[in-house]
């Protein structure tokens, strides 16, 4: 069973922020930081070895996404219990996740499946599987929700995927081994 350690006074960030959540691949732990301390106030533990990786927090603040390349899942952390609450299989070896400005779809790259999984999140669940580029690392979505951007390091491109009908519209080549890619407000 996952466990939490260290939480302070019961306490829960639903609605409180800011905090820092950090995943830890060598201590198969999330640690959550208090930014007006700078202290850990909470560590959840993962039963046995999962290497998390990247995360991504809901607009809302009600739930953590965190890929897990050795399980081929995402993982998702309940922000009001600290608890983890879902387990979402994705493709292999998932490394960059990120949230869709409404809160309602999250976007994974899957390195090796050279894909990208959109998980919804009321339900937890892959609605669609995008194929994109060589090895996708780095994923960004566009402040209005319309767009994601993935970097694939294996064939220097950056696909752009449409949203609405979760196709890539556009495929632009970039430097070589891109990895990471971010998007400015509008």
């Amino acid at each position: 069973m996952n466990s939490i350690a260290g939480i302070s006074n019961g306490m829960s960030i639903s609605g409180a922020v800011p905090f820092i959540y950090v995943t830890n691949s060598g201590s198969n732990t999330v640690s959550l930081i208090g930014t007006a301390t700078n202290k850990i106030t909470a560590t959840v533990n993962l039963e046995s070895p999962h290497f998390p990786f990247k995360i991504a927090i809901t607009p809302d603040v009600t739930k953590v996404y965190f890929t897990n390349p050795i399980d081929n899942a995402v993982f998702v952390i309940n922000t009001s219990t600290n608890s983890i609450t879902a387990n979402v299989p994705v493709g292999a070896h998932p490394k960059g996740v990120a949230v869709g400005p409404d809160g309602r779809k999250v976007f994974v790259t899957n390195f090796f499946s050279q894909n990208v999984s959109v998980i919804n999140t009321v339900t937890n669940m892959v609605t669609a599987t995008v194929k994109v580029g060589n090895f996708p690392l780095g994923v960004a979505v566009d402040p209005d929700g319309s767009k994601v951007y993935v970097a694939n390091a294996g064939d220097a491109t950056v696909s752009v995927i449409d949203t609405a009908t979760n196709t890539v519209t556009t495929t632009v080549q970039v430097g070589k081994r891109p990895v990471g890619v971010a998007v400015t407000p509008k």
